[in-house]
């Protein structure tokens, strides 16, 4: 089959090869699927580079990228219901300490890492299920129900973002979101009732007036360590802010007395740790979200398997307007 692999950290196009490697045996419990799509994520760029924090080599001879995708069940191993050969699925946490991931034609994983689709979504949206759509989820709803609650939904044209506009839009609450000038009609559009500019010096002072001086019930942050002080005057009383990224300050200086003094729980976001019941429950609400017409993940760019390379350096380019995937 063909893959994308590297075995040393650097550049994508230093790096990243397409390969010829045996197309792999369901072992007990596993799935063989044909992918469709693999997804293109930071967290996949960033593993490639080698700038996760503690990581000096690459964790195996050879790695074949990426956590998301979509295809079709070809084979199953013993103890797999040979009825899910022919399923369309999308796949979560395919290259998580794993070796081998969705960047090629074919990947054996364990069954539950395999979802099957719903009626009606496409197979590039499934693609783009696995961390924008679980992060998104999870950040959203993970305390609970958002009905009559307001949200703040950092960087709302991004694709966690733009997935959690929607998300709490049809969960019922009061979306305040922010993004550059340039996005608000597209963030508008997903379901904001209001968008800030993230940019503005005064932006923890527009939150309180748009609430009454309350603050709002949760924040989605995609860069924690810069908005850190801004969370601290922004959120209500014993609220959440549900913390997925800060890639531009990863060492925050947090103003821990104005957090404790309004009881703010800061909820670290992992979605690769999800444990298992959360996990479900954030699957489910993607699809019942979906099925309802309130969920369309966003795609900035698609590629071929070939142009693997064009696709990790599109991504660590930034200001994408949603997934960027590669189609076999």
């Amino acid at each position: 089959m063909k893959a994308i692999t590297y075995s040393a950290f650097g550049p994508a196009a230093d790096v990243l090869h397409l390969t010829d490697l045996p197309t792999p045996d369901p072992a007990p419990g596993e799935v063989l699927v044909r992918l469709t799509h693999s997804g293109v994520n930071p967290s996949d760029v960033k593993a490639r580079a080698g700038s996760r924090p503690g990581v000096v080599k690459p964790p195996f001879d050879v790695i074949v990228p990426h956590s998301d995708g979509a295809g079709v069940i070809e084979a199953v191993g013993a103890g797999v219901e040979s009825a899910r050969i022919g399923q369309r699925v999308w796949i979560w946490n395919g290259q998580w300490r794993r070796p081998f991931g969705t960047a090629a034609e074919m990947i054996a994983l364990p069954s539950a890492q395999a979802v099957a689709l719903p009626e009606g979504m496409r197979n590039e949206d499934g693609a783009t299920l696995g961390i924008p759509g679980l992060t998104a989820a999870h950040c959203v709803f993970g305390g609970g129900r958002v009905t009559d609650k307001t949200l703040l939904v950092s960087g709302g044209a991004g694709a966690v973002g733009h997935d959690a506009v929607q998300l709490a839009a049809w969960g019922g609450a009061r979306v305040i979101a922010t993004a550059s000038p340039g996005d608000f009609d597209r963030v508008r559009a997903a379901g904001a009732d209001t968008v800030l500019d993230y940019r503005d010096p005064d932006l923890a002072a527009q939150v309180l007036d748009l609430t009454g001086g309350r603050g709002v019930d949760r924040a989605v942050e995609v860069e924690f360590g810069l908005n850190a002080a801004m969370l601290a005057q922004a959120v209500a009383e014993n609220g959440t802010v549900a913390a997925y990224g800060s890639a531009l300050q990863m060492t925050p200086v947090l103003p821990f007395g104005a957090f404790l003094f309004r009881a703010i729980t800061i909820d670290v976001v992992l979605i690769y740790l999800l444990p298992e019941a959360e996990r479900a429950t954030a699957i489910g609400m993607l699809h019942r979200a979906h099925a309802a017409g309130a969920l369309t993940p966003a795609i900035h760019a698609r590629f071929a398997l070939e142009d693997c390379v064009a696709a990790h350096q599109a991504v660590e380019a930034g200001r994408r307007a949603g997934a960027v995937l590669l189609e076999m």
